[in-house]
């Protein structure tokens, strides 16, 4: 009975001298996990100002991870089991380097994905060009970012190579520039031609007035002089630059022909519409012969 009575009171003290630790680490553990939860929070909030909620929540994974993989190693440490601590912690980063030459393509699109939704460089609907690639976007996701182009083709280009590479947002601001060129025979003063095309492009429905289309004399050639039209559309709202460049381009040669401009591309283009007289004498001399 006495060597029970021993035991049994090693065992109590033991355990009066672990239980403090004890506590500390799982008071230690539940803390951090309310620190990451917070920290998470804080996060989708910032994000959520400042990018798409898919990368808000993702962030917040990530967040909530990482203090709960700090919680554990501490609350591991203070129950004195180090060892077992800093061998999970080589684990990991043996893990974290063998995955990283692993999936080093994956890596650079995931953190390239998470730069992204902070920076907002462009948002869904936004047109862009980037890599070569131009087009709509439909959607955006940590490892590619969905393009739809003109053309109906969806295109998928990793995250990674948009953030590296210059990207090109047509839509940020709403503005879009046009520009058409028209061939004017030589006979004609420029600024007549110039006040004429003005005319047409500032009756166009769609056309900004701030800033103001131009005309300009781009370019002489053998046969004619080059006239350029630059004109701004805001696509945000009922401008549509591809419908109206070819409203303002079949307008302005109506309105050049109706002024009796003489149009011309080409040295055989430029020709006069005045009617000629044509005698047949080889017709007059069989007649006579008649």
């Amino acid at each position: 009975m006495i060597q029970v009575s021993e035991e049994l009171r090693d065992a109590m003290d033991q355990t009066a001298g672990f239980l403090p630790q004890a506590i500390a680490s799982v008071v230690t553990f539940a803390a951090l996990l309310v620190v990451g939860r917070l920290a998470g929070t804080a996060i989708v909030r910032l994000v959520g100002t400042r990018g798409s909620a898919r990368f808000a929540t993702v962030a917040r994974r990530v967040v909530q991870w990482v203090f709960t993989i700090l919680g554990l190693v501490i609350a591991l440490h203070l129950l004195g089991l180090t060892a077992i601590a800093g061998s999970l912690l080589a684990t990991g980063g043996l893990m974290a380097v063998i995955l990283g030459f692993a999936f080093r393509s994956i890596g650079e699109n995931f953190l390239a994905g998470i730069f992204l939704g902070f920076s907002r460089t462009f948002e869904v609907g936004d047109l862009i060009e980037s890599s070569g690639h131009t087009g709509t976007v439909r959607d955006m996701s940590l490892r590619a970012v969905h393009v739809r182009s003109a053309d109906g083709r969806d295109i998928f280009i990793p995250c990674a190579q948009i953030f590296i590479n210059p990207l090109v947002n047509f839509t940020r601001d709403g503005l879009r520039r046009g520009d058409f060129v028209i061939g004017v025979d030589y006979r004609h003063d420029p600024g007549e031609v110039r006040e004429i095309l003005l005319r047409v492009v500032q009756k166009v429905r769609g056309v900004l007035a701030d800033p103001g289309p131009v005309v300009l004399v781009s370019e002489f050639h053998a046969s004619y002089q080059e006239m350029r039209v630059f004109f701004w559309v805001d696509i945000r709202g009922e401008g549509n630059l591809g419908q109206i460049r070819s409203y303002l381009m079949r307008s302005s040669v109506n309105a050049l022909k109706e002024a009796g401009i003489v149009l011309s591309s080409d040295v055989t283009s430029a020709v006069s519409l005045t009617p000629v007289t044509v005698e047949l004498e080889g017709a007059q001399s069989k007649e006579h012969e008649k």
